[in-house]
This record gives structure tokens, sequence and C-alpha cells, in this order.
């Protein structure tokens, strides 16, 4: 069992990155044919012949419209896989999404600005343990490596 809840994009957020993305383009969805890319509207790898598209997206923009926090510029968007229709969300399980590679955890205050970050090899509880050990961290972004793009969220509980 996990101590922290990873957030897949919101079910709001994802209707409307259907139509148009954070970068202001429409969706083209793609068949799959491969499988294998990361998910973020329900936090798994898709599966040959699923109907996916990658758009762009802003979490922290996203984050702030709902806290009031001016991340400044901190705030970026970057390419995410999402199911080009609506799917059930994520599915209940154990462990973390993702969790089989090196990830970084980035870590943001109130306002929305970067308070550090750590590459980690494990992603289990005691590395969102550590992200949350600073009081003024409030939001943890899970990131990959390779090419830094967004994962998952974990808010502060």
């Amino acid at each position: 069992m996990t101590t922290y809840t990873a957030r897949p994009v919101d079910p709001t957020a994802l209707k409307e990155l259907r139509s148009a993305d954070d970068a202001g383009r429409g969706m083209v969805p793609v068949i799959d044919e491969e499988g294998g890319a990361p998910l973020r509207c329900c936090l798994r790898r898709s599966e040959p012949g699923e109907r996916i598209a990658l758009v762009s997206y802003a979490p922290l923009r996203r984050w702030a419209a709902e806290t009031g926090a001016e991340p400044g510029a901190y705030d970026e968007q970057g390419p995410v896989f999402i199911h080009a229709e609506e799917c059930g969300g994520p599915a209940a399980g154990s462990g973390y999404p993702f969790a089989g590679a090196h990830r970084v955890l980035r870590r943001y205050s109130a306002e929305g600005h970067i308070l550090g970050g750590e590459l980690v090899d494990t992603l289990d509880d005691a590395a969102f343990t550590r992200a949350f050990a600073d009081p003024a961290v409030v939001l943890v972004h899970v990131r990959a490596v390779e090419y830094g793009c967004f994962h998952f969220e974990v808010r502060r509980a």
C-alpha cells in the first residue's frame, strides 16, 4: 500500500485537452501500434491498438489556477500521452505508477516556485517522505529523467 496518492490529469482538464491542448492545438488521435506509452489519464502504459494522443499539458499552470498561486517563469508545458476518448481513470491497486525507472521528484512551494528536486532510483514512500520533509513543499511532480516529461503529481495531504 502507498502512503501518498499519485494524481492523474484531472477529468475536467482531460476533456479540455481533448478539444485543445495547453498550447492551443487540437488533439490528433493515433492508434498505438506498439503500446507502452505512459498514459497520464489512467496512470498506466498503453496497450497495442489503443487510441491515444500526445498533447501539450501545463500541470503547474492548472494547479495554480485552482490555488491562486503565481508560478511565474516556473510555468511550463510539455508533452503527455492520454487516451483519445474518456477512460475510467486509474485502476485501484498498490504501488506507484511508472516506477520502473529513475525518476525526478520536483518540489514546489505554495507560490508555485521550485524548491528543489531529487533523482530517485526507487519511487516509494520514502522518496515522497523526503520530498515533503520540508514544510514549505505543497506539491511534488514526478518526471521522467530522459525527457523531463511530467508523469503525475502528489500533493501534501
